[in-house]
């Protein structure tokens, strides 16, 4: 099964797109296993921004390096233990540490503690591996026993096919680097063989500046691979540094794969209540949905819509920062909108909206039990900040963090590192977020509750004003003023 997140590798695993990345030290010999060890990290590829339905995956990349033009700068590659070098002893105990170091306790259904892994090693490693096959057959089995579907083992060329994953419609994975200063440079980390950015002459390790004359400089790479994005057979004018101190140049690439849009959207009439309901499908969350999302926003807005419904049902996840964006776009200037938990500190985060909302318009977002992963973080954001109310089924409940770790024979390994947390401090993994109507209320119910929560006045007696078609209907709406009326208190 595909994961539902992925990023281009980093120098260690950082499931948090937003954290940045800390100046890599000077590269030093290691003693093995601990060169295993610190290879391994800088091999990482964080799952948090992988689309598992990535469409047109490319066949081959451009692996060569560039020629190196200042010798003895850091160039954001790293240094590599040879596969060759690596026993089959080795590489179990590399897929061990891997867990060891990172994996989620709780993920799994069976206990798990240092301990027990450390046990579980020196059974494994007992006698000698014969064969690279055996190593892989140890490894599968040793990551099953923890217990969690997600943790699992790739092949080398499974682990190839997920390394190829491209964003930004042009043939290239873009990597965040720090320079002196701690402010970001993207590097191009690797390129499609014979793809659009290679055959206009750009080449891996060079570094990104502009795209259509904007700069990029200090930008993070999923937002430049937003702006790289466009319809098939467009061009796009890049600006490119080759190697560390090369010539730069300008090279215009045209595109030749391009992300759908997933957003749908259309306005309907209401003549029972008299207004206008701004309907918005989100299919999937990927590199275009943040864009195309903010353009139909508008357009409805422009149009006479009074509130919103946003249709999540049967949205499996995506881009999962493109999700984190999207739910900003609704909240106020320092909500929360979901915090990330995990062993390893780099995984520990609070995401917060950091402009004010482009919406202020009551919205209804609709939910159900395939409503997973970025779609459940949308949700619980705009619901836990009282900026929307769910309606329909609970969601499904995929709450957890993976990264992909490449081992030293061009296999890898994904690993549970963390999880979501909803800005309520719920655990969204398992248990799903359960809405707050399980049917659709009407337009006058909708803006009178938003225009209750507005008033410093006690929301449940003011209830009495609002007719209700249930005794069902009316519990709702008290429950969910309680809540946000005691959120806005707090």
């Amino acid at each position: 099964m595909l994961p539902l997140s992925y990023s281009p590798p980093h120098p260690r695993p950082n499931p948090c797109p937003s954290h940045k990345p800390k100046p890599k030290p000077q590269p030093r010999a290691l003693p093995f296993p601990d060169a295993l060890r610190a290879a391994a990290a800088a091999a990482a590829i964080s799952l948090s921004l992988l689309a598992g339905n990535a469409a047109g995956a490319p066949s081959a990349w451009a692996g060569e390096q560039p020629p190196e033009i200042c010798r003895g700068e850091d160039d954001g590659r790293d240094t590599e233990v040879k596969a060759e070098a690596v026993t089959n002893e080795q590489l179990v105990e590399e897929a061990w540490e891997v867990v060891n170091e990172g994996f989620l306790p709780d993920a799994g259904n069976r206990p798990w503690s240092p301990e027990l892994w450390m046990q579980r090693k020196q059974d494994i490693l007992q006698g000698s591996i014969k064969s690279r096959s055996r190593s892989h057959e140890i490894i599968t089995k040793m990551l099953a026993s923890l217990g969690d579907p997600y943790t699992r083992f790739l092949s080398p060329s499974d682990f190839s096919k997920m390394s190829k994953y491209d964003m930004t419609g042009i043939g290239l994975n873009l990597r965040e680097i720090p320079d002196d200063n701690g402010s970001l440079r993207l590097m191009v980390l690797g390129l499609i063989l014979d793809g659009p950015a290679h055959s206009a002459g750009v080449r891996q390790g060079d570094e990104l500046l502009s795209v259509n004359g904007i700069d990029v400089r200090g930008k993070s790479a999923f937002d430049v691979s937003s702006m790289l994005q466009g319809p098939k057979e467009t061009f796009v004018t890049i600006k490119v540094k080759h190697s560390n101190c090369g010539p730069v140049e300008s090279v215009k690439v045209q595109r030749q794969m391009a992300a759908r849009t997933p957003i749908f959207y259309r306005l309907e009439k209401r003549d029972n209540d008299n207004s206008s309901v701004g309907y918005i499908r989100i299919k999937e969350f990927n590199a275009v949905a943040k864009k195309d999302l903010v353009s139909a926003l508008k357009h409805l807005q422009n149009s006479g819509a009074s509130y919103f419904v946003l249709d999540l049902r049967d949205n499996l996840g995506g881009l999962v920062q493109a999700g984190i964006e999207i739910a900003k776009l609704f909240l106020n200037k320092g909500d929360t909108v979901i915090y990330t938990t995990g062993r390893d500190r780099q995984v520990q985060n609070t995401f917060v909206a950091d402009s004010g909302p482009s919406v202020t318009t009551p919205v209804m977002v609709l939910v159900n039990n395939r409503t997973a992963s970025a779609s459940e973080i949308v949700a619980s954001a705009l619901h836990d900040n009282c900026k929307a109310v769910l309606v329909g089924e609970r969601t499904y409940g995929k709450g957890l963090i993976q990264s992909v770790f490449e081992l030293h024979d061009g296999s890898g390994i994904v690993v549970t590192v963390g999880k979501y947390v909803t800005p309520d401090h719920k655990d969204i993994n398992g248990d799903g977020i359960e809405p707050d109507y399980r049917r659709l209320p009407g337009a006058v119910h909708i803006h009178r509750i938003f225009s209750l929560l507005l008033s410093s006045c006690n929301v449940v007696d003011r209830l009495a004003e609002l007719t209700f078609t249930s005794l069902t209907d009316l519990s709702e709406a008290r429950d969910y003023l309680l809540r946000c009326q005691s959120k806005k208190l707090s």
